[in-house]
């Protein structure tokens, strides 16, 4: 799985990539929901919102856009479709949904014959 994480010429490598921040996404937004909000507002401990929110909105879903719409690219998908994958990242859960129901797709895509992915 590392090789192919740093395998930047294929559409393997963009599945790993792609596939690793849909879920590093969904849990860091499942953290925050479920841990991190209700201790800033419950308890008034913003430790975990601040910090994780701060992540996870710089850097952790930027990524997760890029890679989408990379793995997009080589795969040739729809815009709705990846307009619907991104927005399924600010959900909590639903990236980690959308990841299998994308990886399902691309390599179905990949056992097509060249003629059909039109």
């Amino acid at each position: 799985m590392i090789a192919s994480f740093f395998d930047f010429s294929g559409v393997d490598g963009a599945l790993t990539r792609y596939r690793v921040l849909a879920v590093v996404v969904g849990i860091s937004i499942l953290v925050l929901v479920c841990i991190g909000i209700p201790l800033d507002f419950g308890a008034g401990h913003p430790v975990v919102d601040k910090k994780l929110g701060f992540v996870h909105g710089a850097f952790f879903y930027p990524l997760y856009i890029v890679f989408t719409l990379d793995l997009g690219r080589r795969v040739r998908m729809h815009p709705i479709h990846l307009v619907l994958i991104i927005v399924l990242g600010t959900i909590p859960v639903a990236s980690i949904y959308a990841e299998r129901y994308t990886t399902r797709f691309v390599r179905a895509r990949q056992e097509a014959p060249a003629s059909e992915q039109v």
